[in-house]
Order: C-alpha cells, then structure tokens, then sequence
C-alpha cells in the first residue's frame, strides 16, 4: 500500500517513430509518470507546459532535431534531468557530441535488450533521486543562509526598541510566508501591557480565526519552548517561538499559515529558531541600548537641574557703587563644575572676594563647592568676620574630613577690600597667584605694573589644620585685581610662532597677562573671556574668573 502511494517519477519519451514511442510507453507506464512526444518541438512544449522530467529518453535520428540538439536544449532549464539517448547507429562523432553537449547518462543503440533497458532506466531513476536530494538540500542550505541574511540585516538596521519589534514579525512573517503574525514583548517574565506588534500578509486586518490562541502565547510564556500547532480541519498551521537571550525571555512570536499544499517543513521550523536566537540577540541589544539612552535622558535631566541650582548658588547681582566695579562669571567644563566665586557685601561696609576650585570634574566637585560656599557664606555673614586666613582655617576645619576621605582638595582666594581706605587683604589657600595691575595705565600706553600677588598656603583638605598668613595690598585708582581659576590658565589656545605658522600652547599667566595688555578701556571680564574661550581649541576645565576695579 505503501508503495502505490509513493508519488511516481516523470518520464518523457521522445521518438519519431510510434511503435517504438508506445513500447516505451508500456515498458514504464507501471513505475514512472509517462509522458509521450512524437517529436523535438512538441517535447519542448511538453517541458514548457510540465516542467521537470526526471528523465529523459530520445531518439538520435529525428526529422528538423535530432536528440543531440534536442536534449541539449534542456541542460539549462534542467540541469538534474537524467538523460538517455537511443540510436540506430553508433557513430562515433554522434557518441561525443551526446555526451559533450546533451550531457547524456547512457548511450543505448537499437534494437535494445528491455531488460538492459529498464536496469538503465533504474539506475537513471537512482542516481536522479541522489542528485536530486543533494540539490534539494544544498538549495535549503543556500535559502536558509539567504534567508537568514537578509532577515537579519533588515532587523539590524532598525536602531530602537519599538522599531526593531515590528522589523522582526514583519520580517520573519513576509520571507517565511505566513498568513500572519504576531509578536508580544515580554518583561519582567510578563506580557507587557502595551500590546503585541501584528503582521498579516495580504495587508489587511489579521482573521479572527488566526492568532487567537490565547492558552498558547501563556504556554510558552510559561515554558519558554517552541511548540506547533497543525488544526486539519481549518488547513491551520500554527507556530509559536520564544525570542529569548541568555535565558531571558524577551518575546513571543507566533507565525501561522493557512494552507493544505505547503505546510511548513521540519528546516523551516529549524530556520524560524535560528532566527529568533539571533533576533533575540539583536533585541537585547536594542533594549539595553533604549534603557541606556533613557538612563542618559533622565540624567542629562536631572544634570540640568543641577547646573541651574548650582549657577544659582552664584552670585547673579553684584553690589553697584561709584567706587568700585566687580565683575565675575564661570564656564563649566561639564554640566556642573566644582569652580565657584563669591562676592558679599558686608553690612559694616567691606567688600569680601572669593575665588575657588575643587579638584576633579563633575557632580563630586560640584557638591563639594556647594558645601565651600555654604561654610563661606556663614563665616562671612557674621557681625565681625575673622581675617581672610582665620576664615580659610574655619573653612578647612569643616570640610577636611570629607576632602581628605575623598582624595580631594580646593584652592582657593579669599579677600577683603575696604573702600574707605583702598587696602585689600588675602588669603591664598594653593591658589593661581592673584594679579594686579593698572589698566587705566594700560589703556594709556603704560606697563600697568603687574604684579602678582605671592603669598599662599597649601590647598584646603590637604591637612586637618591649615595655617597661613594674610597679605595685604593698597589699590589706587585704576587698578584692577583679578582672580582665575586653572581653567583660564591652562587653557590650550591657538596662536602663531616667530615664523607666522600656527602652534596651540599653554596660555599660562604670561599669556594672560598679554591679552590683558590689549584690552580696551573700560576693562570688560566678559570681553577677555571671550578672546580666551575664542582661542582655545577645547574646554578641558572648568573656567572662572572675578574682577575688582576701582574706579
């Protein structure tokens, strides 16, 4: 029963002469699908008309075509065809051209022997079952390789999450043919609330009858195992997959096929796993990719918030009056920076200036420059502040522990200036050396005597104690006493050497100290920074800078 349900080979025979056309007819018809031609042209269009035979069988001498150009004419449509040709005659020309151009299995004369004839056509069959297997599985191989490229290169060209979910169902249900699809994100090892992605190949709505299958998409959820589906009665062919990387679930696709000629194959199947391992794969990696930009966003949120608080922890008015003028501004390298002034004007008629910078970058310095300006603020809010030195003491009694746990440290100024009597006393905690000088001079064509202000201590935090005496100086009218922070002086700027040809150098306090010089009159902190910042090739550092001018 077996074998009369084994589906027949197709046999096309081919002879001018009838007699011999319905013995071979006869001598087959039992074992092979036979097809008759009295003729090269009408077995041509038998070819067009059925397509592949597994074998042929040709008479040479044959009116307008003989076998030779005859089955020469099928190599290319079909290659796996076996070929046998039959003649009268054995010429030897006849004989290579056969075999050179018509590819011909066996050469057989007439009048045959049927038994040598059926034990050729036997082996034909055979050897047309071999190759055939062999073809059938290399272009499973080939199709599957293909397959999976081009499924893979359109999943990996969608760049976020979302889009990357509705590229695989898409994707995997248009190159395998399913009638539809669906996909359904999985977190936590739950659906997820948003929904599932749908795929439908005639582009319309999904049918009710397909992808309703509630109890399987929870199976799976459950078991994370591939599991089909075949419902005869409908000619439905379900498919459940789990996409799933490193034993994280992360999906569920279902692919189904409404048809009773070609359900999916075994390699088919194989291919629908392979795939979702490695759509798994580029899932994970999409996903991790959308968490790692929303954790950015939110910090680059929250860092914002940061960089207004901080900035307004700086002084946004400063105290007017015709004596003096004070000018301060700061650039963070980051968001937030650890470089912070202070300007406060005292109810008893002093002038307190303060420049610092906290070792490092970021959000650490940044709250470390929160608590130096607020112990500042309370030592200077007194009604009789100590001595710039007395209060960098303070400062450092109440922030060491902190710095010196954290392998931190600030340098930092801190001065008084007395309107009434013009001197400025200060302290140096490690800092830049402050500079003074006459711009008024400057503008007029003069030196302006800088000079630069040398005494100092080490920086805050390096010890418990910090002890170091203060310096005073007098300014006149004119003169200008200048704070900066690291930033400024170390900043990379571009400039030209001897030879006109350009070199990015340090800027350093003499650099400084040179575009000061050119600077118009009245002197504007925001113009010179400008020229720094104009120069420079890159901010590595936060910049900051405070002015006092007397006028």
């Amino acid at each position: 029963m077996s074998r009369g349900k084994r589906k027949k080979l197709r046999l096309l025979v081919v002879d001018d002469e009838t007699d011999n056309l319905d013995l071979l007819f006869r001598t087959f018809r039992r074992d092979f699908q036979v097809y008759k031609a009295e003729s090269a042209s009408e077995a041509l269009s038998l070819l067009d008309e059925n397509g592949e035979m597994a074998l042929i069988i040709s008479d040479q001498r044959m009116p307008e075509m003989n076998g030779t150009e005859f089955l020469s004419k099928t190599v290319d449509r079909f290659p796996d065809t076996i070929r046998i040709l039959l003649t009268g005659y054995t010429d030897v020309e006849d004989l290579v051209d056969a075999i050179n151009t018509g590819q011909v299995f066996k050469y057989i004369t007439k009048p045959w022997n049927p038994e040598e004839l059926r034990g050729v056509v036997q082996q034909a069959s055979e050897t047309y079952k071999v190759l055939k297997q062999r073809t059938n599985e290399l272009n499973r191989t080939l199709r599957r390789e293909s397959l999976q490229n081009g499924i893979m290169s359109v999943i990996r060209e969608s760049l976020d999450y979302e889009g990357m979910l509705v590229k695989i169902v898409e994707t995997i249900g248009s190159c395998l043919e399913a009638t539809a699809g669906k996909l359904y994100p999985v977190e936590n090892g739950r659906l997820r609330s948003a929904g599932s992605f749908s795929y439908s190949a005639n582009e319309s709505d999904i049918p009710e009858a397909v992808l309703g299958d509630e109890a399987l998409v929870q199976s799976v959820l459950e078991t994370a195992q591939s599991q089909v589906i075949t419902e005869e009665d409908s000619n439905l062919m379900r498919v459940a997959i789990p996409l799933a990387y490193q034993k994280d679930l992360l999906a569920i696709l279902i692919l189904d096929r409404v048809s009773s000629d070609a359900p999916w194959l075994t390699a088919d199947i194989e291919l629908m796993q392979l795939v979702a391992e490695q759509s798994a794969l580029a899932l994970s990696q999409a996903r991790l990719y959308q968490r790692t930009q929303e954790q950015a966003e939110k910090m680059l949120a929250e860092l914002e918030v940061a960089r207004q608080i901080q900035s307004n922890l700086l002084r946004q008015v400063f105290p007017e009056s015709d004596s003096e003028r004070v000018q301060a501004c700061c650039y963070p390298a980051r968001g937030v920076g650890g470089d912070f002034f202070e300007v406060f004007a005292h109810s008893q008629g002093d002038l307190w200036l303060a420049l610092g910078d906290v070792s490092g970058k970021g959000v650490p310095a940044a709250l470390f420059m929160a608590s130096a300006m607020s112990v500042l603020r309370r030592e200077l809010s007194i009604d009789n502040p100590p001595e710039p030195n007395i209060v960098m003491q303070n400062l450092n009694r109440s922030m060491s522990d902190d710095l010196i746990e954290n392998n931190c440290f600030i340098t930092m100024v801190v001065a008084r200036y007395t309107p009434a009597t013009r001197e400025l006393v200060y302290a140096n905690a490690g800092h830049i050396y402050p500079l003074v000088w006459s711009h008024q001079a400057v503008a007029n064509g003069g030196d302006g005597n800088p000079r630069f202000l040398k005494t100092r201590g080490i920086p805050v935090g390096i010890l418990p104690q910090w002890s170091a005496k203060c310096d005073s100086v007098s300014l006149d009218s004119g003169d200008v006493f200048l704070l900066t922070s690291d930033g400024i002086t170390e900043a990379m700027v571009t400039s030209l050497d001897s030879e006109g040809q350009e070199q990015t150098i340090m800027l350093q306090q003499e650099g400084l100290w040179t575009l000061l010089q050119s600077e118009a009159y009245p002197f504007s902190l925001t113009r010179l920074l400008d020229r720094v910042r104009g120069d420079s090739t890159e901010q590595d550092d936060d910049q900051t800078i405070l002015s006092l001018e007397v006028l």
